[in-house]
This record gives structure tokens, sequence and C-alpha cells, in this order.
């Protein structure tokens, strides 16, 4: 059956230069640095992941240029690409600006964004000491929301291939109870968000379509719903996504990856039962995000980026979750418009598909006998 929806791949933008990065890290410095220093912690663990491409400049248009090509010639339609915004203005914004929309054929390709109004944490390494040390504050207020979603609708919104739901431009905010946390309550964060459709719609691009993690939002995990739907109603969100797989940390510091893509199946179903609007599901392919970790220290569970670790990655597993996604996505379950993949680019912490020396585009390959055809 050719499927009737799309195939989007989450995308972290920390893989080139940021002016940022430069004061907290040392000038030029990237993520990569973090990839090469990793080091295997216990018996049985992959690490350091090699990428077959070489550690490349991601704010360079050719090197995006190849992403987007690889991507599409696996039966990928678009990224859902991570937006780093604060009070005081853009984080990681080249390799969007410059490398994504500098492509030559990124019009081929669609593009979406999540605002990650988290606060970044210093995890470069991490401390066991302070493992969640924060960087900046994800809080927001109304004229600095005002002033990012400004930017949005100024510079990407408009583009004919900016993805949209049934017409509507589709948006995400990571973390819907930081940003009233921010913004002072339910009422003062609904009266915001009505303000950015209204905008949206002033600009002539039509209606505004705004999706949460639905596993970052309150009581995702009781099976009756109320609260979870409570909230999010207030907000006025339209739909969900999914971020990642979940993990279990009872056997720490080892998950078998055949009971990762276990928990990542059993996730589609219990979402889609949380809620009657619309819910895109994903399926990982692997969690390791102990390259943010201080290597010389001991690996024992003391927070994030001490987690968890996924053993035993194989190609044939995660085609497994991918097939199970599948049937769901042609079921009358869903009623969403895409599904997703965690991640395109998520090296620290264990889940990419850009090929690497151990499994080369054997991941890739997989997304493309299951999801190949349109």
């Amino acid at each position: 059956m050719a499927r009737n929806y799309d195939v989007l791949a989450w995308y972290f933008p920390n893989w080139h230069p940021d002016s940022r990065n430069d004061k907290w890290h040392g000038k030029g410095w990237t993520e990569w640095e973090v990839t090469k220093c990793a080091r295997p912690r216990f018996e049985g663990h992959d690490q350091p992941k090699v990428p077959v491409w070489g550690y490349t400049d991601e704010s360079d248009p050719n090197v995006m240029e190849l992403k987007i090509k690889t991507a599409l010639d696996h039966g990928i339609n678009g990224f859902l690409w991570d937006l780093y915004w604060f009070e005081d203005g853009g984080y990681r914004m080249n390799a969007l600006d410059k490398g994504f929309f500098g492509a030559k054929n990124n019009e081929q390709f669609k593009i979406a964004l999540m605002w990650c109004n988290h606060d970044p944490i210093y995890a470069h390494p991490a401390t066991r000491r302070r493992p969640n040390d924060p960087l900046l504050s994800g809080n927001l207020s109304a004229e600095g929301f005002k002033r990012g979603s400004d930017h949005c609708i100024e510079n990407y919104f408009w583009r004919p291939n900016y993805y949209r739901v049934d017409g509507k431009i589709f948006f995400v905010i990571w973390a819907p109870e930081k940003l009233v946390s921010g913004l002072g309550g339910i009422p003062e964060t609904r009266a915001v968000l009505d303000d950015f459709r209204d905008r949206v719609r002033k600009a002539g691009l039509g209606e505004l379509h705004l999706a949460a993690p639905i596993h970052n939002c309150p009581k995702h995990w009781v099976t009756d719903g109320k609260e979870f739907n409570e909230f999010t109603n207030a907000l006025g969100f339209d739909s969900f996504v999914q971020y990642s797989s979940p993990t279990n940390a009872d056997h720490f510091p080892r998950m078998e990856f055949s009971d990762f893509i276990d928990a990542g199946i059993s996730a589609i179903d219990k979402y889609s039962k949380l809620t009657d609007k619309p819910y895109c599901p994903t399926i990982s392919n692997g969690w390791d995000s102990s390259p943010r970790t201080l290597q010389s220290e001991i690996y024992e569970q003391v927070g994030y980026p001490w987690s968890v670790v996924t053993v035993n990655r194989s190609i044939e597993e995660y085609e497994r979750g991918l097939r199970a996604m599948k049937e769901f996505a042609q079921s009358d379950k869903f009623k969403g418009s895409f599904v997703t993949l965690s991640t395109w680019n998520e090296w620290t912490e264990g889940n990419y598909l850009e090929p690497d020396l151990k499994f080369g585009y054997g991941f890739l390959e997989a997304v493309k006998r299951v999801f190949g055809e349109k």
C-alpha cells in the first residue's frame, strides 16, 4: 500500500560554530568535539561513534545538500528542526539560515520547526557534581515570545517548503509547562498563543497549527488522560508529536536494544489512546547520552546525561520498530499527517540516521525498505 503520510526526521543543530559556544567552549567549538572524546564506559559499550561523512560543518550549504539528498533517497520527506531562541535572541541558527536554506536542493525538502524552550545545560561534558548545570534560562516573557515568533513568521513560515498540516503552518513548542511558568499562567499563555495565531493570519499566511510533544505534557503517563487533556485543551494545542522512544533505567547502565524497540512500540499504543487529537509517533534507533558526560569520571546514575545506554543495537530490530509504526500509520487509529524518526543526527545521544563506520547506511536502508515508496 502506497503511503498517504509523510516521514519526517528530527534534526538537532549543534554541529557548526556559534558565538555562544565560542564563549562557553572556545572559538570554533562544535559538539563534534564531544563525539570525538567519547569512550566505552562499561563492558559492551559501543563508543566512540565515528561518522562516515567526517566531522562536517552543517552551516555549509554543500554539507546540507548531501544530507537532504540522502534523506530523500531513503524515503524521508523533511526535517523537524530544533529551533533555539531565548529572551535575548537565537542560538545555533546558522545551520538553518546558512546551511539548510543555502542548499541548492532545499526546496525539494520540507522543513518544520520545534521551539526548544528548555534551559540549555552544560553537558559538553557534564560533571557528576553538576549534571544539569543551566547555561541559559528557557523562560520567556510575552515580549520575548513575540520577538521569537515574529522571527519565524518573517523568515520561515512564508517559504514554499515550510511544512503545513491541512493547509496550516505546523509549529511545535517543546516545553508547554515551561512556557506557562515563564508567562505567568495558563490564561496568560493562551493569550500569547492566540496572538501568535493572529499575527500569522495578519501576515497573510493562513492558520497556525500548534503541536506539543506528548511526553512533555502533564500526566501523559496516566491512562484516563483527564488532566492531560484539560491542560492541552486550555492552551489550544491542535496535535501531538513524540521526540524519542522511552528508556528504562532499572538495569542501569544497560538496556537491551530489543527492549528499547518494544518500549517504543508500546508507547505508540499508549499515547494514541491518551488523546482524541492527532498524534504523530516516533521510533528511535538508540539511546546513549554518555558522550555528554565527563569521560574521566565513573559512569553512575546521577541524572541526565548520566543515563541508561541501549546496547546491542541492530538494524533488524530497528526495522521491526519501523514496521510496527507503519502498521499504526496505516490503521484507523492514526489521525496524523506524518510519522517521525528520532533522530537524523543526535550523535551524542546515540540516536542518529547519518551513516557511521559500524553500521554504514544500514539504518537509513531500513527506513527505505519500510517507507521508501510514497
